[in-house]
């Protein structure tokens, strides 16, 4: 049983390691006006910005406030 987890763990290594860029990516690019799609599969749009947290608008006049780790991508098109 170790045997075959550790050739699971070392043939999904890469896809974790590209998985965890492109996280970084959307992290990076976020800016006000984005479109995301944060977890949960729930789609808004960035209204402001604060280091830890982000504030998304889901629907007119519904503003939350999300962790900014909780984002999943950009749904920008």
């Amino acid at each position: 049983m170790g045997i075959v987890g550790l050739i699971l763990s070392f043939i999904s290594a890469p896809n974790m390691r590209k998985r965890r860029e492109a996280l970084g990516e959307v992290h990076t690019e976020l800016k006000i006006g984005s479109k995301i799609m944060f977890a949960g599969g729930i789609y808004g749009k960035v209204v402001g910005i604060e280091e830890e947290t982000v504030n998304v608008e889901v629907a007119r006049g519904t503003v939350i406030q999300i962790s900014r780790y909780a984002i999943q991508a950009l749904a920008d098109s």
